[in-house]
């Protein structure tokens, strides 16, 4: 599917999960790490802070890969107009997940493509709605310790086991939720000519 003769496609991320889904259709792109600082400085709201935090990372490649397509991307995970971060161990991740019990969080999954031929910019936020079940502790510690999910926004992995804390999910795009927006990122590659129809 990739258009061998395209310029080289970079994912600004160290995530496992972005190269996952990257990993189902294109067959020869780069990961590079980008170093940004990630703190909310400016106050944004959390829709505006997602796709400054994507183009903030496709920028921070691209000063080093101007010849390349950049994809970089951003999750956030939002309860009660809380941003969630990434738990980073399990007492926190606890804590998240029985905040969340009963109500609904908003993941906001950014994208920002950074195109060398155009010299253009194209950006998209997806957003997913998930309704989690009201739970105890005792279901929380059970899932934690099944995915162990400490480097995910929102302490679950829906390629894992999540869905048992689900009571709903809305979305126009599953493949968000684990970190890109695969349909639309698909679609502009599509349309750009990195991928062959």
């Amino acid at each position: 599917m990739q258009n061998p003769s395209a310029p080289t496609i970079f994912l600004a991320s160290s995530s496992l999960y972005r190269r996952s889904l990257l990993d189902r259709f294109l067959d020869n792109y780069e990961t590079v790490t980008p170093d940004i600082d990630e703190s909310n400085e400016q106050g944004l709201a959390p829709a505006d802070l997602a796709t400054f935090l994507a183009r903030k990372k496709a920028e921070a490649i691209a000063i080093n890969a101007r010849e390349a397509l950049i994809i970089g991307a951003d999750q956030l995970a939002v309860l009660d107009d809380s941003v969630l971060g990434k738990p980073g161990n399990h007492q926190k991740a606890v804590e998240q997940l029985l905040a969340a019990s009963g109500k609904a969080v908003t993941f906001l999954t950014a994208v920002c493509i950074l195109d060398p031929v155009g010299r253009a910019r194209y950006e998209h936020t997806d957003v997913t709605t998930v309704r989690f079940r009201q739970f105890d502790r005792r279901l929380a510690d059970a899932y934690l310790h099944h995915d162990q999910p400490y480097d995910c926004a929102g302490s679950f992995k829906l390629e894992g086991a999540g869905f048992v804390l689900f009571d709903s999910v809305k979305t126009d795009d599953p493949t968000a939720l684990i970190g890109l927006p695969m349909i639309w990122l698909a679609d502009r590659l599509l349309q750009l000519g990195y991928l062959t129809p």
